[in-house]
């Protein structure tokens, strides 16, 4: 909100509601985008910034709910719940199918809680984030299981951890600087491309040997 607040005062070429359009849709896809990536995070730093209207604000968007001690209290407890869940080794599809369902529910609800904070309309923003969610979850998550192929058990348990850092520094961009959030989405679909084409290759080695 800072940075569309800025771009209005200072640029001239494009409309005040063009520019306002764009910083809502890149702050709501970076931060769908960062619950793809791990869902408990960026609804927290983004509810936490918000109560305090730091970068955001949903007061008087009919989203203020994203910002109240109840729903971040109730993130908060997912969030250590679901850490020991994959501490203790319960069963990784299920963990796996359970994030799914969270990035995607968080997803859809800050891309339309970015809009509605912007006075637009949140219905496409809902379905947006939902998909942003989706594509980020399987790039990040498809990145992870590679690289876990490749290291020990030890390195390999530090990698949530990582994915944890970066939810968080994209949801702070999406906040803070919306437009960058863009340059993550290409990100996502160039690394799941990527994954794509790997497992094709492997694949087709596999068949070779048959």
């Amino acid at each position: 909100m800072v940075y569309r607040h800025a771009l209005q005062r200072t640029d001239p070429l494009f409309p005040d509601k063009t520019i306002s359009l764009v910083m809502d849709i890149g702050q709501g896809a970076g931060l769908s985008g960062a619950s793809g990536a791990r869902p408990f995070l960026p609804p927290l730093l983004a509810g936490a910034l918000a109560s305090g209207d730091i970068g955001l604000d949903f007061d008087d968007s009919g989203w203020q709910f994203l910002e109240s001690p109840g729903f971040l209290l109730a993130v908060f407890a997912l969030g250590v719940v679901w850490y020991l869940a994959e501490r203790s080794g319960v069963n990784h599809r299920l963990l796996r199918l359970g994030s799914l369902f969270f990035a995607v529910v968080f997803g859809a609800l800050l891309f339309g809680g970015s809009l509605a904070e912007g006075g637009e309309a949140e219905l496409p923003g809902i379905f947006a984030g939902a998909a942003v969610a989706v594509l980020a979850f399987f790039a990040i998550n498809g990145l992870l299981d590679r690289a876990a192929r490749r290291l020990d058990d030890d390195a390999a348990g530090l990698l949530n951890l990582y994915a944890d850092a970066v939810a968080l520094i994209l949801a702070a961009v999406a906040i803070f600087v919306p437009p960058v959030a863009f340059l993550a989405l290409a990100a996502f679909v160039v690394v799941l491309l990527k994954g794509r084409a790997t497992a094709d290759r492997k694949y087709a080695g596999l068949r070779i040997l048959r």
